[in-house]
């Protein structure tokens, strides 16, 4: 069980490190890396609660995501944030994803 949590951490901190480096300046310095990690965490939850565990592509409506992302850390007290600047999250996360399919 302790190896799924480390393989799990490990796998957090290289989608941490590809999306800072995808983020444009400005970025990488508002967010930390516990900033991204509580985007992504809400990212992974809006995926389960809307796809569950579909293996049939689906299309994502990333502007969608970046509006749900902002709205949840709006409502849990984490912070303002614009859709336009969590939207380079989200693509982040997803073109890593990819990234992954293709090795």
């Amino acid at each position: 069980m302790e190896d799924i949590f480390l393989k799990e951490a490990e796998d957090d901190l290289r989608t941490i490190e590809y999306i800072r480096n995808y983020l444009p300046a400005d970025l990488k310095e508002r967010f930390s890396d516990e900033t991204i990690q509580y985007f992504l965490d809400i990212i992974w939850e809006y995926y389960a609660d809307t796809f569950g565990d579909s293996n049939d592509e689906v299309e994502i409506d990333t502007e969608a995501v970046a509006q749900h992302v902002v709205k949840v850390a709006k409502k849990e007290k984490q912070g303002e944030f614009s859709a336009e600047e969590v939207l380079f999250v989200v693509l982040g996360e997803l073109e890593y994803a990819e990234s992954l399919e293709e090795e």
